[in-house]
């Protein structure tokens, strides 16, 4: 009877190994996908500056400012989405597009950084950030941005490059 429950036993250990790793692979495949997407957003957001303090060298700064609060931002996105990956799938809106994954409120992040754990480290620098006074050149530097989109051949190559990018984390099916 030992021998039968043994083998019974070691017989399910295979298969329920194979259903782990195909969940595991599927997870690291939207994580990959959602890595993939903070990559290319904060290497856009990075050319839009690089192209303002070209133009205009003053906006040097408030380029650094903009950019560290993007990170921020984005780092804690790509955390978050990890986290309930693996904890909370259903948190998750994985039928849209990768932009949408994550829809939290200024409220769930506020909550999110009084944890202890890295999350809620990342989340208290993000939450942070929107609660800081904007730094003083930030309506120059807004500017800039804007001026630059009204002139498509200015960011053409950043443009297409991030537009390309964004299609083929688009076309990754992760199953």
């Amino acid at each position: 009877m030992k021998l039968a429950a043994l083998l019974l036993a070691t017989s399910l250990v295979p298969a329920t190994a194979v259903a782990a790793s195909s969940m595991d692979t599927s997870t690291q495949c939207e994580s990959d996908k959602y890595h993939q997407y903070i990559d290319a957003s904060l290497n856009w957001y990075q050319q839009l500056v690089d192209l303002s303090v070209a133009k205009d060298p003053s906006l040097k700064t408030v380029g650094d400012w903009f950019l560290m609060g993007r990170k921020h931002h984005f780092l804690f996105n790509r955390d978050a989405v990890d986290w309930y990956l693996a904890n909370d799938k259903d948190k998750l809106q994985l039928s849209l597009p990768v932009e949408s994954w994550l829809n939290l409120t200024q409220s769930d992040i506020k909550e999110l950084s009084t944890q202890e754990s890295a999350l809620g480290q990342a989340a208290k620098l993000a939450f942070d950030d929107r609660q800081s006074k904007p730094h003083a050149k930030n309506y120059a530097l807004r500017s800039a941005f804007a001026e630059l989109l009204t002139h498509p051949a200015q960011i053409e190559q950043p443009l297409n490059a991030y537009n390309q990018q964004m299609n083929t984390i688009a076309d990754i099916q992760c199953q």
